[in-house]
């Protein structure tokens, strides 16, 4: 007796499926069912897309070597940052303006008198006779320390003020976005001056870290708190307005969920893509802000040098040692455009609306 026949037959008035009108599955078949793809998440997937364009994983490498060069050169590299270079006690003065991979008089002759091999000067020495190359490694960790902290500042209170706006709205979103285009309208280069001003009298006689870096750029930290977030709070809200109509958050309020809950764990995470990307592409736009006020001296304290900072001291030189400049405007640029293609890679993976 066939397969078939052993099927119960189907009543003509009932509304059951008809058995007899499906076979079974081969054993090909079912071995094709056993090859199950590969499970994967909305990371794993944006991560693997990332990995394939070129020009983002070209960003990344330079990244990664940029870093390992302000990590490992201070610890290779014998010089400090205001270290000058000394001779029985006194400056050498043959030291000064030395060219890339050169030694100065007194060097050339301690070498020969003792026979012992000096730590090359890779990028030559300055106006007071300082390892040049170590200021920049210094110059550079100052510089991305700025961005990536003033990124973070951004970043928790844009997401903060927008999140509250967007989800509250009404008149509470309206009187909040009236205080940010007031923040708008506030001009930061005169805000900083003002802040400089006046924390110079207020922490004249400090300490530690703030001492290194100076009232300017405590004051350049204190501005993007108060004016640089403005950016990201619209982004959000916005993104914010769109995504709490969708259902789920319906949902999530028919249960009894508490607004925080909700933002955070639902809302929040499907605005994720956009958050990374503003604050991917914010870091080097805080590197050229910093950049730029060290270069009109508004930045760190000397002598704690930036990379702004170097490119305006070697300005003064410009016709006679013109690598001075090179070298600092160099890692200004490798820096700003690594992490441009690096926030276009990832709107490029992360934003699915470019899904192919």
């Amino acid at each position: 007796m066939s397969d078939v026949d052993m099927m119960p037959k189907k009543n003509p008035l009932s509304m059951q499926i008809d058995l007899s009108k499906f076979e079974k599955a081969t054993d090909e078949e079912k071995k094709q069912q056993d090859v199950m793809s590969e499970s994967t998440t909305f990371f794993k997937d944006s991560m693997k897309k990332l990995f394939k364009n070129p020009l983002a994983v070209f960003s990344i490498v330079v990244l990664v070597l940029i870093i390992l060069l302000i990590t490992i050169g201070p610890l290779v590299v014998p010089y400090g940052y205001s270290e000058i270079l000394k001779v029985n006690g006194m400056r050498d003065k043959t030291a000064m303006n030395l060219g890339p991979f050169q030694y100065s008089e007194n060097e050339l002759a301690f070498m020969e008198e003792t026979g012992i091999k000096l730590f090359p000067h890779i990028m030559g020495t300055d106006e007071l006779s300082r390892d040049y190359f170590i200021r920049v490694i210094y110059g550079t960790r100052v510089s991305l320390s700025v961005g990536l902290f003033a990124s973070l500042i951004v970043l928790v209170i844009g997401v903060l003020y927008g999140s509250i706006s967007g989800y509250a709205g009404g008149r509470t979103d309206l009187i909040m976005m009236r205080i940010v285009d007031i923040i708008y309208s506030l001009p930061d280069m005169l805000v900083i001056i003002l802040l400089s001003v006046v924390l110079k009298e207020l922490l004249n006689d400090s300490t530690g870290i703030i001492a290194k870096l100076g009232t300017n750029m405590v004051s350049i930290f204190i501005v993007f708190g108060l004016l640089y977030w403005v950016g990201m709070a619209r982004l959000v809200r916005g993104q914010i307005l769109s995504v709490k109509e969708n259902e789920y958050v319906l949902a999530a309020k028919s249960i009894g969920a508490k607004p925080k809950r909700i933002i955070w764990k639902h809302i929040l995470p499907n605005c994720l893509s956009v958050i990374i990307i503003t604050t991917a592409l914010q870091i080097p736009s805080a590197i050229f802000t910093e950049s730029f006020l060290s270069f009109i001296g508004l930045g760190v304290a000397a002598p704690m040098p930036s990379l702004g900072s170097l490119a305006n001291n070697a300005r003064q030189g410009l016709q006679s040692y013109p690598y001075k400049l090179l070298f600092p405007a160099m890692m200004i640029c490798l820096i700003v455009l690594a992490l441009n293609l690096l926030g276009d890679g990832l709107r490029d993976a992360l934003d699915p609306k470019l899904k192919k």
